[in-house]
């Protein structure tokens, strides 16, 4: 038997040794490497909420100081809001997101008679035009279509994970998702809110679009829900007109085009870096709903350009950690979860920065996590959380080095020759004669 030769020796021996824990700073930097969409999620967010706090001081004073004689009313309100949002964001961070799956269908039921107790009732509050909120306490109110969001959230996450082996049939990608969907945004369309049913209809797509959907039928999808969106829009008058005054705001800019064009008129004086904090003119009485559904036109006058593609840069920031998160999520609940809430943010702030800047029509949705709100708020913070948690236990795959060795030939002896290997035979076979 020809010994081994020392190189191969000391290959075959590192190949077969148990590898070895690394300790120390190295090992330090792999784990911080591994918790950076976490951290990267929380800074973000954290951001974000300051920014939304002092904006919405900055954008109530003048409405609140008029209708309550407190300037700070709203921003005491949004404050205590954005505290418990913080708690219960913490709390879900906290938390197994796999544990909310059984939480999914209960909540969407209470969600769904939420729904149906707006649309019914006559103790349901309304204003603007539209009623959407239960009373809970004087004072305070609760708007029942964005538990509905979470609600679908987790049951659609859930139903596509149960169902991950039959998702190649089409009855079973789309049933029960898109009649539940459909229920619900019936249900909000009754208010009415186009906006929070787009919201909506977008969560159960984008989950579909992460389960595999097949491009045609994403595509007939797509097509089937933008001809609804135009029927519903030209079935009201009042969005009728919202749909003239977006293609034209000039047409009438005393009525219809007004917050259009006050919108403009505020990203413009704005400039590269704003007028100054607090120093806004458009907010007195010129933006309506300046502390909602038009602060990003408010932060561009007083932060100007810069402030807002800063803000443009930290929802992107979130898009990136969320998919992050979702490609390294542990599970495919975990992955529907992540991508879902990213989605949803992320959908839910270029709505509301494309009315504002005005490339889309105006659908009255809040910015997330900057517009003043107390049931978005508390949702949106727990979805940060849940996604939070899902960042917090990304599978890093760590690339292993690949190790080249040069082992020595073996020398061939003179006057031998290489014999040609017998073909393998199976034990039990049968041998030719």
């Amino acid at each position: 038997m020809v010994g081994l030769s020392s190189r191969e020796a000391v290959a075959r021996s590192t190949a077969t040794r148990a590898p070895k824990v690394s300790r120390g700073p190295a090992a330090g930097r792999r784990g911080l490497a591994a918790w950076s969409t976490y951290y990267l999620l929380l800074g973000v967010v954290g951001t974000l909420l300051a920014l939304g706090v002092v904006m919405v001081l900055s954008a109530s004073s003048p409405t609140a100081y008029a209708s309550t004689g407190d300037s700070y009313a709203v921003f005491k309100r949004q404050l205590t809001w954005v505290l418990l949002g913080l708690a219960l964001m913490l709390v879900a961070s906290r938390i197994d997101y796999r544990r909310w799956r059984r939480v999914g269908a209960p909540l969407l039921l209470v969600a769904t008679a939420g729904l149906l107790y707006v649309a019914l009732h006559p103790g349901a509050v309304g204003a603007y035009g539209s009623t959407r909120w239960i009373q809970v306490l004087p004072g305070v109110t609760v708007q029942p279509s964005e538990f509905a969001k979470l609600g679908l959230l987790l049951f659609a996450a859930d139903v596509l994970t149960r169902k991950t082996r039959l998702l190649g049939d089409v009855r079973h990608l789309l049933v029960p998702l898109v009649p539940v969907t459909l229920v619900l945004a019936a249900l909000v369309m009754i208010q009415p809110d186009l906006g929070t049913t787009l919201l909506i209809c977008l969560i159960t797509f984008g989950l579909l679009f992460i389960a595999g959907t097949p491009l045609p039928l994403l595509t007939l999808m797509t097509t089937v829900g933008l001809s609804a969106g135009l029927g519903l829009i030209m079935a009201a008058g009042y969005r009728r007109q919202r749909l003239v005054s977006f293609l034209d705001p000039a047409a009438d800019p005393r009525n219809t085009g007004w917050q259009i064009l006050q919108g403009r008129f505020a990203l413009g004086s704005g400039g590269l870096l704003g007028v100054g904090l607090g120093a806004s003119k458009q907010k007195w009485s010129y933006v309506p709903n300046a502390h909602t559904d038009f602060i990003f036109a408010i932060i561009g006058e007083e932060l100007g350009l810069v402030g807002t593609l800063a803000v443009l840069a930290l929802f992107s920031a979130i898009a990136y950690a969320g998919i992050r998160a979702a490609r390294r999520a542990p599970d495919v609940f975990g992955r529907y979860l992540a991508g879902g809430i990213t989605l949803w943010i992320v959908v839910q702030a270029l709505v509301n920065i494309g009315a504002v800047v005005g490339v889309l029509p105006i659908t009255g949705v809040p910015l997330p996590l900057v517009s003043a709100g107390g049931s978005s708020m508390l949702v949106l913070l727990f979805a940060v959380g849940v996604l939070l948690n899902v960042a917090k236990q990304e599978v890093w795959r760590r690339r292993t080095p690949v190790r080249a060795t040069v082992a020595a030939a073996k020398p061939k002896r003179r006057g031998t020759t290489s014999r040609p290997t017998a073909p393998h035979r199976p034990p039990g076979g049968v041998r030719s004669r």
